[in-house]
């Protein structure tokens, strides 16, 4: 099933072009899990950096250090990225709680929470929406992983990670799989209005499985 995000184009920013994916497909691949290719005709296009006038989101690249940090998950809990070390850490940067595209991404995860424990591998979930919008929108779509909240001073962690789009006020659609060390070893910026799956996240996953 091919469902239509947005036309295809070219946006060109000061230096660099900007590819927006024309279609979303919706796959199984070989071990069973659903995905969600984007790019012409099912191939995966690698959104590296995008650039337009009144905004730049460039994701950290493989081989960085992961910046720590310590964010709300309640009104009066933190979560550290710390305090997972030892084991891999996949961030989900995502614009917006309750937007359709956000619901079905994260909808996914939570279906596939099994497939990333196969790897001891915690999901983070992180936007600038408040403690109060993410209890309820993870009750709401029965989430089964920490919504952080970058609210406060807000997208000072998306800008850490160079996902935090100026424009809109909000964090881009961003991945990162993080090893037991604290590195950064895969990272992937989507499209806002497409839904990246979550096959980049396993393959990586066992990429690094295969390097222990």
């Amino acid at each position: 099933m091919v469902r239509d995000c947005r036309d295809a184009e070219e946006r060109k920013g000061p230096t660099k072009t900007l590819y927006v994916a024309e279609a979303v497909t919706w796959r199984a691949n070989e071990k069973g899990y659903p995905y969600f290719v984007p790019g012409h005709e099912g191939q995966m296009v690698e959104m590296k950096e995008s650039t337009t006038k009144n905004q730049k989101v460039s994701p950290l690249k493989p081989g960085t250090k992961a910046p720590n940090f310590a964010l709300k998950t309640t009104p009066d809990q933190h979560v550290s990225l710390r305090d997972f070390l030892g084991r891999p850490v996949v961030l989900c940067f995502y614009p917006a709680d309750w937007s359709p595209v956000c619901s079905d991404q994260l909808g996914l995860y939570a279906q596939l929470m099994p497939e990333f424990r196969k790897f001891d591998a915690e999901l983070l979930g992180v936007s600038v929406d408040g403690v109060w919008s993410h209890l309820a929108f993870s009750k709401d779509r029965n989430l089964n992983f920490p919504l952080l909240s970058d609210f406060d001073p807000k997208g000072a962690i998306s800008r850490t990670y160079g996902v935090f789009a100026e424009r809109n006020g909000e964090s881009a659609r961003a991945l990162f799989v993080i090893d037991e060390k604290g590195v950064i070893r895969w990272s992937y910026l989507s499209p806002d209005g497409v839904n990246p799956g979550a096959d980049g996240i396993l393959s990586a996953l066992e990429n690094l499985k295969s390097h222990d």
